[in-house]
């Protein structure tokens, strides 16, 4: 078992990161270890409820089933949930639990934030996207009408439990969008100020084999690495104020896709690599790399599947980018290549972003 741990000292929050294959009944019974008041409630994802539920075997009364999909991320389902812990009688000693992909943990993260000020919150992830990017630094939230995760806290778990074994019942596409997180973890890695250097960029492009066949010790190093990237990162700036934007590469003009498209047209891992895409040219165009470095990144994003997603309304796709959090007030925010697996924040107005 790899066990890593964060640790934001300015806070003084330490969590444990456990990543293993896990039997459920001993997942189980580590998870309530971590449990120190009488009651929890555990919040599903419904399609892992209907493949483990049985095998985990919580009582019934403290599960509460959320439906699967990006949309799901809501205000309706954020009240649905504090009510069921409100009847449940959960006070400031109890613990949620969320068992699924980002949208469970995104929302049920977000409820532990704010029901009774905040209560301890573990984090189950079962899909590979949630595993290297939304279970690790405490970024909770909920989506609105306005764009994704305008609502939400920044709330770090108690613990969290990297199950590789629920990768085995991930359905391709599933898996496909979790490397596309991966694969921005690789053109970013420089930027991370991790101590170690795991070369993940010319990993995965020797391993793409291995990985597209799920060998368990290579996507157990990719985990482990994209981990220790955030953690590294989260560790140094919990909320946002400057190196962990460099988390956001591809995901400003990813996010505005997700929005156009009601988050019900593309992944978040096949928006991110449009964004990543997106980001490559525009650096381009402003000279920051060469284009041996940007045929180099298609490159490997053709060789993992992706490929353009099409064309969008430009007028509408500014629109949506214009109320991104991360918007200094005059320019957008984008994060972008400027070498090898490194990137930087740099301000770009509206009139060079589609030149």
């Amino acid at each position: 078992m790899v066990e890593l741990s964060v640790n934001i000292k300015e806070q003084d929050k330490k969590y444990p990161i456990f990543i293993e294959s896990f039997t459920l009944s001993d997942l189980k019974e580590k998870i309530l270890s971590f449990c120190s008041g009488e009651k929890f409630v555990v919040v599903f994802s419904e399609k892992v409820f209907q493949l483990y539920g049985k095998d985990f075997n919580f009582d019934k009364s403290c599960v509460f089933i959320l439906k699967d999909g990006e949309k799901e991320k809501n205000i309706k389902n954020y009240e649905k949930i504090m009510e069921f812990c409100l009847k449940k009688g959960l006070t400031r000693k109890d613990s949620l639990i969320a068992i699924g992909g980002g949208v469970c943990g995104d929302l049920t993260g977000f409820v532990a934030s704010t029901y009774m000020r905040g209560i301890d919150f573990i984090q189950v992830p079962t899909t590979l996207l949630a595993d290297v990017d939304s279970s690790v630094g405490g970024k909770t939230g909920i989506d609105s009408s306005f764009g994704k995760n305008l609502i939400g806290s920044f709330y770090q778990p108690k613990a969290v439990f990297i199950n590789t074994d629920f990768l085995n019942t991930l359905d391709d596409r599933q898996f496909k969008t979790g490397l596309g997180e991966i694969l921005k973890y690789g053109f970013i890695e420089k930027s991370c100020c991790c101590e170690e250097d795991f070369n993940l960029l010319n990993f995965l492009q020797e391993k793409k084999d291995e990985i597209f066949l799920r060998d368990k010790k290579t996507l157990s190093f990719i985990i482990e690495s994209c981990v220790n990237l955030k953690k590294s990162v989260v560790e140094k700036d919990e909320k946002e104020s400057g190196l962990r934007r460099v988390l956001n590469f591809g995901h400003t003009y990813g996010h505005a896709i997700e929005n156009f498209t009601n988050y019900r047209k593309f992944t978040h891992g096949e928006a991110v690599v449009e964004g990543i895409l997106f980001s490559f040219n525009l650096s381009l165009k402003k000279n920051l790399i060469d284009e041996n470095y940007c045929f180099l990144a298609r490159d490997i994003l053709k060789k993992y599947g992706f490929s353009p997603l099409g064309t969008f309304p430009k007028e509408k796709i500014l629109n949506i980018m214009k109320k991104d959090k991360k918007n200094d007030g005059k320019n957008f925010i984008f994060v972008l290549p400027v070498g090898f697996s490194k990137v930087d924040v740099q301000p770009v107005n509206s009139f060079s972003l589609f030149e």
